[in-house]
């Protein structure tokens, strides 16, 4: 099996699906075979690959995961689409331990074929985000250049630590990503420099910058790097890319 990044933040807005969708497109680019889990009932990591999410969730469904995986316009890159039907995300959201126990082993059964499988999170820290957690190898946590940013990753990375006592010699610290990182605002670099004094080496190299191509790429059903090469958002993407690759 290869390596299972869980991409998750409970607050929203940070970059997040963003993230997911192209760092799934760049590993999958560099002749990674990759697959790309829509978790996230928002269903955006499904269109913003241009895709159509699922009338019932896979997961749900408990058939076999391969019956339900789409192809994109990116070779070695498939995805598990999203659903958006109420019931279902209920149904995921409000499992019992031993149903989450079945869907952390349907989900895990589905994932041996891949060099990289990367799972968007909805933005909370319920059960279906500690389910994927307990499916994951690694946690990428993008967090915003922003005044809450450490608030909010001390509550993520309790969860972290609960899902690995129950889960032990599983789930590592993959990395936390500073994303929206507007070079020419003092905070920014406040932030900068508080995350990497108090976690060190844990957080990646590459900040993602604010970016217009970034955020207008999802609208045409592509990644940065599709949308716009030549973008800031799409050279920092790669750049991120080679950084998990390294690891």
């Amino acid at each position: 099996m290869g390596r299972i990044l869980c991409v998750a933040n409970q607050k929203g807005g940070v970059g997040k699906t963003t993230t997911a969708v192209n760092l799934a497109v760049g590993l999958a680019k560099s002749g990674c075979r990759t697959l790309l889990v829509d978790l996230d009932p928002q269903c955006n990591a499904t269109t913003g690959l241009g895709k159509t999410p699922a009338p019932r969730h896979p997961l749900v469904v408990l058939g076999p995961l391969k019956d339900s995986l789409l192809e994109t316009a990116t070779p070695n890159l498939e995805l598990l689409p999203g659903c958006r039907t109420f019931a279902d995300v209920e149904a995921l959201s409000i499992s019992t331990e031993s149903q989450s126990a079945t869907l952390r082993q349907h989900l895990a059964s589905g994932l041996t074929a891949y060099d990289f499988v990367l799972i968007d999170c909805p933005p909370s820290l319920g059960k279906l985000t500690r389910t994927a957690l307990a499916c994951a190898t690694e946690v990428l946590m993008p967090i915003q250049c922003e005044y809450f940013a450490m608030e909010g990753l001390t509550q993520m990375i309790e969860v972290v630590r609960q899902v690995m006592e129950t889960h032990p010699a599983r789930l590592e610290f993959g990395g936390i990503l500073l994303t929206m990182y507007d070079d020419s605002l003092d905070l920014t670099h406040e932030v900068d420099a508080e995350v990497r004094d108090f976690f060190g080496d844990i957080v990646f190299r590459t900040p993602i910058p604010r970016d217009v191509a970034v955020s207008e790429a999802p609208s045409h059903g592509l990644s940065v790097m599709d949308y716009a090469p030549r973008a800031r958002g799409s050279r920092a993407y790669l750049e991120l890319c080679m950084e998990v690759l390294e690891q």
